[in-house]
């Protein structure tokens, strides 16, 4: 009798405990929780500002921050972006061809586009008309232009949001061709993923191949997450009939039926996608960008809702778990070009910040 009295207790106690977290989670989806969260951590980000302003890093950031004054309407966060423009002088970085150099072009556009202020633009058009007219020196592990998976966050969107607003299709065409080259380089048709570079493919001459410790290759969740990202951010602004729209498409629904299937109890990914054993708690910049692109997918009718809308759900509370006390996103992996373990609840990167605000973004939009 003692023994069924204690049972009932614990079961009592236990669905109490799940009614609570349910209650506790439902609270992660209102609109008004999701901007307060999205402001927070935009806010300690500005606070702590980190590496030059045109870096890539900043311009995934404030890919992030574009996204959240438009959830928002905050004159605040446009302030910060037109502050930032201002100091970069609306220019790109100083490498001509490397893609990392002109992500912060996007939101350069994005913003010309609401005040139009040609300035805004211009150096970005500059240095694309010298880009198209200055060959690319290769090399071994670089036979192409884009011979990294991040590029294509960094550059298609750029390209493609420069080539919509003008009207101007050579911008479109060149990107369609640059990023059918990295496509054919890097990414692996037996997986669905993308090496992040050659020195992770395997048979490839003069190449010795690295596996990860359950013998996997290595398929980096933030490399693949640069990929869904910019993924999203292409097929945003493509119009439905532009020619290669289907390319785009067909990839980005190989790749997130993948990812989906990759996701952790946790709701994250982890920074090894294949040997996530191997590797410390849920990664916040790939688990960010997959976060966005999934919700962004299902709000586009591009994603089984009934497939992905529990997948994003456990994201999104995942993501929100990774926020700490002073507001700043956690547990995001340190500039690097693979899977690490470096990283704790203390490690933050602007980049994670932003992935976490093109999450937000999205999961506003859900319906339920």
């Amino acid at each position: 009798m003692k023994n069924l009295l204690i049972i009932s207790l614990l079961l009592i106690i236990t669905l109490f405990s799940v009614k609570a977290q349910k209650a506790g989670n439902e609270k992660l989806f209102k609109d008004k929780y999701i901007k307060k969260t999205m402001t927070r951590a935009l806010d300690w980000q500005l606070k702590n500002p980190k590496h030059e302003l045109y870096d890539w890093t900043n311009g995934a950031f404030y890919a992030g921050v574009f996204a959240a004054w438009e959830t928002t309407g905050s004159k605040k966060i446009w302030n910060a972006m037109y502050e930032m423009g201002e100091k970069n002088q609306w220019k790109p970085g100083p490498r001509l061809h490397h893609a990392d150099d002109h992500v912060i072009c996007q939101t350069y556009i994005d913003m010309y586009r609401v005040s139009d202020e040609r300035k805004m633009i211009e150096p970005f058009v500059k240095t694309m008309d010298e880009f198209m007219a200055t060959p690319y020196e290769t090399g071994q592990i670089r036979p192409i232009t884009w011979w990294w998976c991040d590029a294509l966050f960094m550059a298609p969107p750029a390209l493609v949001k420069l080539g919509i607003t003008l009207k101007e299709n050579k911008y479109l065409e060149l990107n369609d061709k640059l990023f059918k080259e990295c496509y054919n380089l890097l990414y692996d048709k037996d997986f669905s993923l993308y090496a992040r570079d050659m020195n992770y493919k395997w048979n490839e001459p003069g190449i010795t191949p690295i596996k990860e410790a359950n013998g996997e290759k290595i398929f980096w969740s933030r490399g693949n997450g640069w990929v869904m990202g910019g993924l999203v951010r292409v097929l945003k602004e493509l119009p439905q009939d532009y020619p290669a729209r289907d390319f785009y498409l067909q990839n980005f629904k190989e790749m997130a039926s993948k990812i989906a299937s990759l996701q952790q109890a946790d709701g994250l990914w982890r920074s090894s996608l294949l040997d996530p054993a191997s590797y410390p708690g849920g990664e916040a910049s790939g688990s960010g960008f997959y976060c966005y692109a999934l919700a962004w997918g299902i709000n586009n009718g591009i994603l089984d809702k009934t497939t992905y809308l529990p997948v994003v759900k456990k994201a999104w509370v995942g993501l929100n778990g990774l926020i700490q006390p002073d507001g700043h996103v956690g547990w995001c992996q340190p500039i690097g070009a693979d899977p690490r373990k470096n990283f704790n609840a203390e490690s933050w990167e602007v980049y994670g910040t932003g992935a976490f605000l093109l999450a937000g973004s999205e999961v506003i939009k859900l319906k339920n």
